[in-house]
């Protein structure tokens, strides 16, 4: 959860929502405030290849090593959202970003998926979104990969049938015609 409420408040909401336990709060590694973690992994790091701008944490030992316990990112500012985004894809992570502020816009972008609140979001928030949710209700998150899921089975399962029937379909047209001729 990277939020930018203060600690205790962080810490609270985490705890309501089952995403720590009570017994977790005393854990130092647990929660961190998002300047101290940015500073601790040495934030961004760019270059250029191929052409193209690439963005990398400074000290990605210490990322991995951090990353490892933390749950709570608290106090965080857009750099320091951008930043744990950047590592986990540089992980190899699949990221999903939920943001409904200005301040959420470059995490949202760099994400592959950003989650965008409708009611409550800014503009600039629901143009960097990939995904905007129409009422702001994160349990349309959940349905809407069960959803997704749903369509990605049901393609496979069409292009299995149909490489079966035209494979089947070939194969008795190209014997039939050795047979004819």
């Amino acid at each position: 959860m990277v939020t930018g409420d203060n600690v205790d408040t962080a810490k609270a909401i985490a705890v309501q929502c089952g995403i720590i336990s009570e017994k977790d709060l005393d854990k130092p590694s647990i929660c961190m405030e998002g300047p101290a973690f940015y500073e601790l992994v040495g934030g961004l790091k760019s270059y250029i290849k191929d052409g193209k701008k690439k963005e990398v944490v400074g000290n990605f030992e210490k990322f991995k090593e951090i990353q490892k316990d933390l749950v709570v990112l608290a106090r965080s500012r857009p750099e320091d959202k951008y930043l744990m985004v950047t590592g986990l894809k540089q992980m190899g992570g699949t990221v999903a970003v939920t943001g409904d502020g200005t301040n959420d816009a470059p995490a949202l972008k760099k994400a592959d998926v950003g989650f965008g609140m409708n009611v409550v979001g800014t503009d600039v928030c629901k143009e960097a979104s990939d995904i905007l949710l129409m009422t702001d209700n994160f349990s349309s998150i959940v349905e809407a990969a069960k959803r997704g899921r749903n369509i990605y089975d049901n393609i496979q399962r069409f292009l299995r049938f149909q490489l079966t029937v035209n494979f089947v379909a070939l194969t008795v047209t190209f014997i039939g015609s050795c047979i004819m001729k």
